[in-house]
């Protein structure tokens, strides 16, 4: 079953079980803004395709609630550059 992570990792945006996120197959969790405009749809973690997250019926979230764990990359997720 699905985390359902509760923020973006890049900006820390809250994600609500309703709302749209993006989640690779480790289940990375990003706000629609972070997914295309910084990551350009490739995690930045696994660089896996990022894809639109599942919506859990509110009926369902009673009794299979989503996550309150928080991650977040506090040094930002600007692509990384070769050096």
């Amino acid at each position: 079953m699905l985390e359902l992570r509760p923020n973006c990792e890049c900006c820390d945006r809250d994600l609500p079980p309703s709302a749209e996120a993006y989640i690779c197959s480790f289940e990375c969790t990003w706000c629609p803004t972070c997914a295309s405009e910084i990551l350009k749809g490739i995690c930045l973690n696994c660089g896996g395709e990022l894809v639109r997250r599942p919506m859990r019926p509110a009926a369902k979230l009673a009794d299979n609630p989503a996550s309150t764990v928080r991650v977040f990359k506090a040094e930002g997720c600007a692509p990384k550059t070769a050096a």
